[in-house]
């Protein structure tokens, strides 16, 4: 890591200098377990390496403190905003795990990744299972499970109300295992609000802490579930409120929010 360039940035944020942190790094010639432990102690929600290929292409490298991931939206986001420029706003990039094509769009100041859906594991979804894993006996989904993916698979667990999704206190680890034997990563948990825009939890880490303000992945996976744009809200409870959007295209999604340099 001597020779490489690290850059923080914050997406979708709403608050002044607020958002969902992600460290960019440049020109680094390090092995995945060396990222890996750089991840961990930074301790950012997310970090991505921009590599090039040999044949010239960009490759984009996505570690969160826990774990390597095949996608990180937010983080995308965040590479995009160092690389692209008035004189260079398009590029097409992919992902280091799964090879996934990805366009990175920057127009009228903001940045944007543009992606197609991807198939999502088949899953047998039985009763019970939301009660299960979120720990909370009795509820009662307000739509039947789903598993939708844009790169990165996602059970979306719909909920009656924003008091319903803020009381949750789920079974990390239940979820956890479950994700990890169904190739899931993770469960999100999801309302719709009264003006029309959606808000989301993600459940993703073991420890609470480590929730995340932002999952730009699980706003493209709603947009895939809904075959509708979305907006969507997340963060508050945890003190960094954040807006991100996603645009249903029929052949692609495309994700957008506020992206800013630390």
């Amino acid at each position: 890591m001597q020779n490489s360039q690290v850059r923080e940035l914050l997406c979708f944020g709403i608050a002044p200098d607020g958002g969902n942190a992600a460290l960019v790094v440049q020109h680094d010639h390090s092995s995945a377990d060396q990222r890996q432990q750089f991840a961990k102690e930074r301790n950012k929600p997310a970090c991505v390496f921009i590599d090039t290929a040999t044949d010239g292409s960009i490759v984009l490298d996505f570690f969160y403190p826990h774990m390597r991931s095949p996608l990180c939206s937010h983080a995308t986001l965040a590479a995009a905003r160092v690389l692209l420029s008035a004189e260079w706003p398009r590029l097409e990039v992919r992902t280091a795990m799964h090879d996934q094509p990805l366009t990175l769009i920057l127009h009228d100041g903001e940045v944007f990744l543009q992606l197609s859906p991807q198939s999502a594991p088949q899953v047998d979804l039985p009763d019970g299972l939301a009660e299960q894993l979120l720990a909370a006996p009795g509820i009662c989904l307000a739509s039947p499970p789903a598993i939708a993916s844009v790169g990165s698979p996602k059970l979306l667990l719909e909920v009656a109300d924003s008091v319903t999704l803020q009381a949750l206190t789920p079974d990390l680890q239940g979820i956890a295992d479950w994700g990890k034997q169904q190739g899931v990563s993770g469960a999100y948990v999801w309302c719709r609000r009264p003006d029309g825009a959606l808000e989301g939890r993600s459940f993703n880490h073991l420890n609470p802490a480590a929730e995340d303000c932002a999952t730009g992945v699980a706003a493209g996976a709603l947009c895939v579930l809904l075959k509708s744009s979305v907006t969507l809200y997340q963060g508050a409870n945890l003190g960094t409120p954040c807006q991100l959007r996603a645009e249903f295209l029929d052949e692609s999604i495309l994700i957008g929010g506020k992206t800013e340099f630390a």
